[in-house]
Parts: C-alpha cells; structure tokens; sequence
C-alpha cells in the first residue's frame, strides 16, 4: 500500500508542471508561439530583423553545387579507369 502511494506521488509530481502551465494562446495544436512582452508579432522590419546578407545565404548552396561537380568528376573518371581516385586535383581533364 505504501509503495502504491509513493508511485502514485511520484507520478503526480512530474505531471504536475504539465497541468499547471497555461501562459501560452495557440493558434493551432502545436502552434503556441507568441511573442515576449515587448516583442513585435512581426519581426521582417523591426529591429530585430537580422536582414541577412544574400551572398552569406547562398555559401551553402554553392558550396553543394562544388561538391556535386566533383563527384560527378570522381564518378567519370572511376567509370574511364575502373579505379576511384578521391583528390579530384589528380583527375585529368
């Protein structure tokens, strides 16, 4: 018996945080964001908008579309000479 309420404590000690909170307003199931006090609704043109630099945006992408072209260089030249060489440098063209 004592065991049981000990569990049964237990479990309504750590649901407890769950059910007591409510200081969110969702606008959907899963959805419950909202600005802190003070916050914009809007971030694009406020003043913590980072306005973020195209050419930084872009790093990653270039730097994939690098990566596919020396696959694609690795891949050729494994399919020309039956061996895979991973330094593209020592590829000839």
């Amino acid at each position: 018996m004592r065991t049981l309420i000990l569990a049964l404590g237990a479990t309504l000690a750590l649901a407890a945080p769950a059910l007591a909170y409510d200081g969110t307003k969702c606008k959907a199931p899963g959805n419950c964001w909202e600005p802190k006090p003070g916050f914009p609704e809007k971030i694009a043109g406020s003043k913590y908008d980072p306005k973020h630099d195209p050419k930084e945006l872009n790093k990653q992408a270039e730097s994939i579309k690098g990566m596919e072209e020396r696959n694609k260089k690795r891949i050729e030249n494994a399919k020309k000479t039956g061996k895979f060489e991973y330094d593209v440098a020592k590829i000839g063209n």
